[in-house]
C-alpha cells in the first residue's frame, strides 16, 4: 500500500475482545483522516467481520496477527465473543506467547509509534527493545479504572466519591474465577509502562475528576478521546426495516430499548424478573435477548409461559442483533435498559437517552453509579445475591419513561450530548497533536 511521505505510520493492536475492537478501529478512523497510516492487528477472526468497516479509508490496512493454535484453543477461539469462560486465561496466555510474531510484525512495518490494550504488558517492553515509542488505550471509563487502582494499589491518593463504590457481594463476584491471580497488576502495568501519555475512550464532560484522579495515580497525562460511537452499519436490512417500522408506531419517548452487550447474559431468573416488570410496568419495549455460544435455545422458550401473547404490539423481542445506535436516536426511545458496558454508557449519552441500569459484571456496577451520580439515568436495586425483583424493574422503569422524575433525566442526558458533540472533535484533535509529537520525537531519535 503506497503512504504519503509526511503519514506517520501506527499499528494498533487491540485486546481479543468486541467492546475493544470497536473503539480501536473507532479511533482509527479518525487518526487515518489525519495523515495517520494504521495497520491494524489482530486475529483473523476478529478482523473478518471488519472489512466491510474500513473500504472507505484507504489508510487502513488490515494484518493478521497469528495465535498458536492447541486441540484446546482451535482459530474460531482466537477472540472473546462466544469463548468458553474457562479459556479465558487460555487466550492470554496465547496472545502473550505470540510476541514473537508480532516483533516480526514491527521489523516489516517500522511504524513510528505503537497503540496498545489491556492484557498486553509485554508490547510496551517490545516495543522498547524496537525503539517504537508506545501508547496505551483504555477503552473503558477512568472511572473504574481509577476505583480498582486504588482498591488494589492503596496508593493514599483518595478515590472522588463516596457514592462510586462496589458493596461486597460484587468483591467477592468480581474475584472469583476464571480471574487469575495478578490480572489486575497486569492491567496496571499496561496503564504505567505507557510512553507519557495515555488515550481514554472518555470525556471530561462525566469523568473530569476521575480523570485527574487516574492522572495522579499513574503519574501519566491522560488524553480522552471522546466517545467514539461507532458510525451506522447495517447487516441484516430486512430486520432493521421491521425494527424501525414497529418503532414508528409508538408514541414519542414511549419506549424502552433493551440490550445487554455481547458478552454480558442475563440468568433464567433474572430474564423472567425482567419480563414480568416489563409486563407491570405497561411500558413499549424492544427487547434484544442474546445467549453464550453453543447454548441452542431460542428466546421463547427462555421467557415465561404465555408473556408474548401478553404483551402483544406492546413488545419487540428480537434475538441476536439490533441496530442499537438506530434505535437509540428514534423519536419514539425515552430510556435504555443497559447492562452499562462503557461503550453502551457512550452511546446513550451521544443519543441523549437516560439510561435504567442493570450492571452485571466486570466495571458495569461502577459505570452504573457514574450514571446515577451524573445524573442521567437509575440503578435497578439487587440483593445481596446480586438478584433483582420485577417490583423494582417496574418502578425504575416507571420514574424514567413515565413520570416527571424522567423528563429531569432526559433534559442532563441531552445536555451532555450536546457538550461532548461539541467537545468530541475538540478531544480528537488534542489527542493528534499529542500523538504526532510522540511520532516526531521518535523520528528526530
Amino acid at each position: 500500500m503506497d503512504t504519503k511521505s509526511n503519514d506517520s505510520r501506527v499499528v494498533m493492536l487491540p485486546w481479543l475482545g468486541h467492546g475493544h475492537i470497536l473503539p480501536f478501529l473507532e479511533l482509527a478512523k479518525k487518526l487515518s483522516r489525519k495523515s495517520f497510516q494504521i495497520y491494524f492487528c489482530s486475529t483473523p477472526i476478529n478482523l473478518n467481520p471488519i472489512k466491510n468497516k474500513i473500504s472507505d479509508y484507504n489508510s487502513i490496512e488490515l494484518v493478521e496477527f497469528l495465535l498458536p493454535s492447541s486441540p484446546e484453543l482451535l482459530p474460531h477461539f482466537h477472540t472473546t465473543n462466544g469463548l468458553p469462560p474457562h479459556l479465558m486465561s487460555t487466550l492470554v496466555k496465547a496472545f502473550e506467547m505470540s510476541s514473537p510474531n508480532f516483533s516480526q510484525i514491527l521489523k516489516t512495518l517500522n511504524p513510528d509509534l505503537i497503540i496498545y490494550d489491556i492484557n498486553q504488558p509485554w508490547v510496551p517492553k517490545l516495543a522498547s527493545s524496537h525503539q517504537i515509542p508506545a501508547v496505551h488505550f483504555q477503552t473503558s471509563g477512568a472511572t473504574a479504572s481509577a476505583y480498582f487502582y486504588c482498591l488494589v494499589k492503596n496508593p493514599g491518593i483518595p478515590f472522588p466519591s463516596t457514592k462510586i463504590c462496589l458493596n461486597r457481594s460484587e468483591l467477592i463476584k468480581i474475584s472469583q474465577p476464571p480471574r487469575e491471580e495478578g490480572d489486575e497488576n497486569r492491567v496496571f502495568e499496561c496503564f504505567t509502562s505507557s510512553n507519557e501519555i495515555m488515550l481514554i475512550k472518555s470525556s471530561r464532560e462525566i469523568e473530569g475528576k476521575f480523570l485527574d484522579c487516574l492522572s495522579a495515580l499513574i503519574n501519566k497525562r491522560i488524553v480522552p478521546v471522546g466517545p467514539l460511537v461507532q458510525e451506522l452499519v447495517f447487516t441484516n436490512q430486512e430486520n432493521d426495516d421491521i425494527i424501525m417500522q414497529w418503532l414508528s408506531r409508538k408514541q414519542e419517548l414511549s419506549t424502552v430499548y433493551m440490550s445487554f452487550g455481547t458478552e454480558s447474559f442475563l440468568s433464567r431468573k433474572d430474564m423472567e424478573e425482567l419480563a414480568y416488570g416489563l409486563e407491570l410496568s405497561n411500558v413499549n419495549f424492544i427487547w434484544v435477548i442474546k445467549f453464550p455460544e453453543g447454548e441452542k435455545i431460542k428466546a421463547v422458550e427462555a421467557l415465561p409461559q404465555g408473556f408474548l401473547e401478553r404483551i402483544g404490539e406492546r413488545g419487540l423481542v428480537v434475538e441476536g442483533w439490533a441496530p442499537q445506535s438506530k434505535i437509540l436516536g428514534h423519536k419514539s426511545v425515552g430510556g435504555f435498559v443497559s447492562h452499562c458496558g462503557w461503550s453502551s454508557v457512550m452511546e446513550s449519552i451521544i443519543f441523549g437517552v437516560p439510561i435504567i441500569a442493570i450492571p452485571l459484571q466486570n466495571d458495569q456496577p461502577l459505570n452504573a453509579r457514574l450514571v446515577v451520580e451524573v445524573g442521567f439515568g437509575l440503578e435497578v436495586e439487587k440483593d445481596e445475591r446480586l438478584e433483582f425483583g420485577r417490583g423494582d424493574v417496574e418502578r425504575v422503569v416507571k420514574e424514567v419513561v413515565v413520570e416527571k422524575r424522567g423528563e429531569i433525566l432526559r433534559r442532563k442526558a441531552r445536555e451532555l450530548s450536546e457538550e461532548m458533540k461539541v467537545k468530541g472533535e475538540e478531544q480528537v484533535n488534542g489527542a493528534i497533536k499529542e500523538l504526532k509529537t510522540l511520532c516526531h520525537k521518535n523520528y528526530l531519535d
